[in-house]
């Protein structure tokens, strides 16, 4: 059964993961799936496509940079005509030369996906030279997020972010406020965020009125924000796939 959108892969990759131990959250700073574990000094990165093409093997290298757990992760159609996204002895062989993972989610009608792992990152080869200061950020990026708000592979959706999560709890501190308005430092010492003054000048998605000078209050886009993203400040992760099955775990190596 072939996929219509790559986010279709994201919920079997997040669960397969999350049973090997790590903690998974999707459009992390640009990768399509981020996830840590306590037990990994670096983190995993998978980037997702629909078929194996030119460009997520770009996007596999670029993410080397950041990381050498990167895998690459695609549909595996059922399909037996030929294509170059069938080919996987070949592309397994080009991915260990390149240092990535290689993943295939194979779907059914009536059936649990299979996600297998094809190949694994070969962290003996010498990787792009790290940039630690992106890596950084995308680990603070992470562990700032309060949830899982994102299917990986998004490329229209807002994205809750960790500046956005700090802008709904300002505007939910703002909530009730009188026309007077209330300060900054108020706000800060409120909500413990020491950027709140920075948030609230800045004002990137309108939801911030500054009435007089040092005072604030939500305006109507504000309001709206609070009841789109009432998940989010409820502080509720996204609800995992419900399965009537296990999902089937395969992990083999091709040489």
């Amino acid at each position: 059964m072939a996929v219509k959108h790559e986010t279709e892969l994201y919920g079997p990759l997040k669960t397969f993961f999350e049973q090997h131990g790590y903690v998974i959250k999707g459009e992390v700073r640009h990768c399509d799936l981020v996830g840590v574990r306590e037990d990994m000094a670096e983190p995993l990165i998978v980037e997702m496509k629909k078929t194996f093409n030119l460009s997520l093997l770009l996007q596999g290298i670029e993410r080397l940079k950041l990381s050498s757990n990167v895998y690459l992760a695609v549909e595996r159609s059922r399909a037996k005509r030929g294509a170059v996204n069938q080919r996987w002895g070949d592309l397994s062989s080009l991915c260990q030369r390149l240092g990535l993972g290689l993943i295939t989610i194979t779907f059914y009608k009536t059936k649990n996906p299979i996600v297998e792992i094809i190949t694994q990152p070969n962290a003996s080869l010498t990787y792009p030279r790290s940039n630690k200061r992106r890596k950084s950020q995308l680990i603070e990026e992470f562990h700032e997020r309060s949830g899982d708000y994102n299917t990986g592979g998004s490329n229209r959706a807002k994205l809750v972010t960790a500046y956005r999560e700090k802008a709904l709890r300002l505007a939910h501190s703002l909530r009730d406020v009188d026309a007077v308005g209330v300060s900054p430092a108020y706000l800060r010492n409120l909500t413990g965020l020491s950027n709140a003054s920075s948030i609230l000048q800045n004002n990137y998605y309108g939801w911030f009125e500054r009435i007089s000078r040092g005072r604030y209050v939500l305006t109507d886009v504000g309001i709206a924000a609070l009841e789109q993203y009432v998940d989010v400040l409820e502080a509720c992760s996204t609800s995992p796939i419900l399965l009537t099955e296990p999902l089937t775990i395969t992990i083999s190596e091709s040489n």
